[in-house]
């Protein structure tokens, strides 16, 4: 049987985004330009030029950030500014072609602790991705606790949400792009080490492609805004110092509700391994910042390493 087959049709398409590809099209447009947005959607002619550390960052072979995953409505602005980053990168890539690492929990609890897709594309109202069939097998073998499940795969929306952004941004940067989705149920430190020592080994060679690895989370669930403004601030804090031990601390002592903290650590380890020195937050809002209820808030982050 061959490693990877079929394709993996969309599973939140009309409900966290449109399902259309004009209107997906306008509302990754829309994400943009909103109010908590970067204020404009990035064009050849001003990427690079958006910040003089942001430059040095982007001739980088690999970037690591932190995106949201909510509906776009919610948590697309805030992603955008990760998102500004990526088609800086994308620009300043040396090849036609990068490959994207997107981590995201696992929010149904369904299939393997640590799963890669079996499907050899993801579909999306954008078009196809091929996924990374080479960096598939090089996981697997370099890892003992990474499967290939498709069932994890299957009603999980914090990878996909990822893809009509990077299809959208590739697209006008006329470069193309291969996926590696992987789909973490456990999330503990130990975990989180493991995997990114897999990826690490893999990004290190000197053959190796570009490669943009994104760590897909919410943060505070639920709580009212004050509360989850303090305790999103505290947790980032840590992932701005890349402190991972600190990180975890903080998860359990302030109870911090964040779905993808193992997506999130497993990047910052990525980012320690390549000599990066420190986080930046791109932006953080709330889901109370779109509608006005800050009753009972999500938090969203965009962050970069460096």
């Amino acid at each position: 049987m061959s490693l990877l087959h079929g394709t993996r049709t969309p599973a939140v398409a009309g409900s966290f985004y449109p399902a259309e590809r004009d209107r997906l099209f306008e509302e990754i447009h829309r994400c943009f330009t909103h109010s908590l947005g970067p204020g404009f959607f990035p064009s050849a002619a001003r990427v690079g030029g958006i910040d003089e550390e942001a430059q040095k960052v982007s001739t980088h072979s690999t970037r690591c950030l932190i995106v949201p995953h909510a509906g776009y409505m919610y948590s697309g602005p805030v992603a955008a500014h990760s998102y500004l980053q990526v088609s800086n990168f994308i620009a300043s890539s040396p090849s036609e072609e990068f490959v994207a690492i997107v981590l995201g929990p696992n929010h149904y609890g369904l299939g393997s602790g640590v799963a890669l897709s079996r499907n050899e594309a993801w579909e999306t109202p954008l078009g196809t991705v091929q996924v990374s069939r080479e960096i598939s097998k090089q996981m697997l073998d370099s890892s003992s606790i990474v499967d290939i499940d498709d069932l994890a795969h299957l009603r999980e929306h914090s990878i996909e949400v990822q893809i009509p952004f990077l299809q959208a941004l590739a697209t006008q940067q006329k470069r193309t792009f291969k996926l590696l989705p992987i789909c973490l149920m456990l999330q503990d430190r130990e975990t989180a080490q493991q995997v990114s020592e897999s990826i690490l080994s893999i990004l290190r060679k000197k053959d190796g492609p570009s490669c943009l690895v994104l760590g897909s989370s919410d943060l505070t669930h639920y709580e009212a805004q004050r509360n989850a403004n303090t305790k999103d601030r505290k947790l980032l804090s840590a992932v701005e110092k890349l402190d991972v031990l600190e990180f975890y601390k903080v998860l359990e002592r302030e109870n911090v509700t964040a779905c993808g903290y193992g997506a999130i650590a497993s990047v910052m380890y990525i980012a320690i391994g390549l000599g990066m020195k420190k986080g930046s937050v791109l932006k953080y809002a709330t889901s109370g910042d779109v509608t006005g209820d800050e009753s009972s808030v999500v938090g969203y982050s965009a962050v970069e390493f460096h």
